[in-house]
């Protein structure tokens, strides 16, 4: 997709105590790659999405680049900002900052590098996925709770609905939205236990992590006929309707897997149309072909790594290993269903070679149909710390996604759960 660009190198954005920001007289943007920081090119910027943050780095003093000097320059009073990219968009460097004694746990987004030129922020980012459904200005808050009330009466006592309605109306989650608006991926969320102990999970945290999670985790396992009414509800009257199990306020669905199992009989019995989609960890591929069987349509196993070293050291996984993740992959391909990686992309890992060379084997071995290039969010500090043997020389993450094109061209990229029209398209390629 085509991008704009700055006609010089950002300036560097700062913040004071009271939370104001400035743009810096003569002190260039710079960005991190894994724990280096590093000079950017005019090139690497974009302008700020629409519906992107900007957010202050607690603790963490800001860094840019001095061309007088040839240096990078480390204001210490001054406080780091970075921006925290809208959906549809990856970042490919991260904001630059050099922690301080009171630096606290940074909250779970991504921080992406930003800078300030012509009266205009740009931010380090590429946007991967031409796909609406995400973007702030398709969406009518007021609408959004007018519907919530209409569609209360049709399903007075269902639990899901109202977490869901939640979910709209406290978190504004995108996806919750577009289920009272009608339209496009709808959210199922089933389990409230997971099999994995993800340092970043957004919906758990064990107290001692200092780490605050944004939303809370669904408490309950709905019934099969909670979860097919509402399924059925929005496949009736959404266009390209997706509904998908495996939310950020679950666990892994997988753990419930035989409520799903049931949920989806009941869904194909009334209705053969839209994409049924399992957002899952992968670690039980019996159950997946299970529910294919049943009329699951597309899965999507979530990775921060194709080194299963570093997928380890991340997720924590119980009772399952990497190669369950491989399998399950192979599963839904052998069954012609869609199987997409949602790869958590952290520039200065996900692009060193050694990654590159993983991932590439994991395409080649187990022939997903598509990666989805998702921010991750998590302190850079944090996984830094984690992926620090992981680290090296990066080739950069806008120059690995158009490797990834050219290499695999049969393979959909993107950041969303595609509807019927690209899945058909490229499982026939």
């Amino acid at each position: 997709m085509p991008f704009s660009h700055p006609r010089k190198i950002p300036k560097l954005l700062y913040a004071l105590d009271d939370g104001s920001y400035y743009d810096h007289r003569y002190l260039e943007a710079v960005g991190r790659s894994g724990n280096d920081i590093v000079r950017l090119k005019p090139s690497d910027f974009i302008p700020l999405p629409e519906g992107s943050e900007i957010f202050l780095l607690q603790g963490h003093s800001a860094i840019g680049f001095n061309s007088r000097k040839n240096e990078m320059e480390v204001l210490q009073n001054k406080t780091a900002l970075s921006a925290f990219i809208s959906p549809a968009h990856t970042q490919t460097y991260l904001a630059a900052s050099k922690q301080r004694r009171d630096a606290v746990v940074l909250p779970l987004y991504a921080y992406s590098a930003v800078g300030f030129l012509d009266n205009k922020l740009w931010a380090t980012a590429v946007r991967v996925d031409p796909d609406i459904r995400q973007d702030c200005e398709q969406f009518n808050q007021e609408l959004v709770e007018k519907n919530v009330v209409e569609v209360r009466k049709k399903f007075p006592k269902n639990r899901l609905l109202e977490h869901i309605a939640h979910c709209a109306t406290v978190y504004y989650c995108p996806a919750a939205r577009n289920f009272f608006l009608y339209r496009w991926e709808a959210p199922l969320p089933t389990s409230p236990a997971c099999n994995s102990r993800c340092i970043g999970c957004i919906s758990w945290q064990p107290k001692s992590s200092g780490i605050t999670s944004p939303q809370n985790r669904i408490t309950f396992v709905p019934t099969p006929e909670e979860i097919a009414d509402l399924a059925v509800f929005h496949i009736a009257h959404a266009p390209d309707p997706i509904v998908s199990f495996g939310q950020g306020c679950e666990g892994e669905p997988l753990q419930v897997w035989e409520t799903i199992l049931e949920s989806i009989k009941i869904m194909r019995s009334k209705t053969k149309d839209g994409i049924i989609n399992l957002n899952t960890n992968g670690s039980n591929p019996m159950a997946i072909e299970k529910l294919i069987d049943a009329g699951l349509d597309s899965i999507r196993i979530s990775m921060n790594s194709a080194q299963e070293k570093l997928y380890n050291l991340y997720h924590n996984p119980t009772n399952y290993s990497f190669s369950d993740l491989a399998e399950s992959c192979k599963v839904a391909r052998r069954a012609g269903k869609w199987a997409s990686l949602n790869y958590f992309v952290f520039p200065g890992v996900t692009d060193t070679l050694a990654e590159t060379e993983a991932l590439c084997r994991f395409l080649d071995e187990n022939n997903p149909t598509m990666i989805q290039w998702r921010n991750f969010n998590i302190d850079p500090d944090l996984y830094g710390n984690i992926a620090r043997e992981f680290t090296g020389d990066a080739r950069g993450v806008a120059a690995l996604i158009e490797m990834i094109k050219t290499k695999y061209p049969k393979m959909y990229n993107g950041y969303f759960n595609p509807g019927v029209a690209i899945q058909k398209k490229y499982l026939s390629l």
